[in-house]
């Protein structure tokens, strides 16, 4: 294994349940804007994965899918224009 430091960041929900996720600070330095803090660009990196998952679920899978998929959808990209100022669209070039 490379010869690189780590972090370890604990995730926690409001019911109190964790994880764990331990990255290399290279990465995180790597992905850093802004002198973001490690949580920061975590947060930022689920944020974008998560609205890639709800977008790839609505607009690239068959079928029609669940109103509470799509009602999660429109929450998720909320949220995220929010957090970015800017739209998924907009960030990603990726709009439908």
């Amino acid at each position: 294994m490379a010869d690189q430091e780590t972090v370890t960041l604990t995730i926690e929900d409001e019911d109190g349940t964790e994880d764990e996720l331990t990255v290399p600070t290279g990465l995180l330095d790597m992905l850093r804007q802004d002198g973001e803090t490690d949580p920061e660009v975590i947060g930022d990196i689920a944020m974008i994965g998560l609205a890639q998952r709800i977008h790839g679920a609505i607009h690239h899978s068959q079928g029609e899918p669940a109103q509470e998929v799509k009602d999660a959808e429109e929450i998720t990209l909320d949220l995220f224009e929010q957090r970015f100022g800017q739209t998924f669209g907009e960030m990603t070039g990726h709009d439908h």
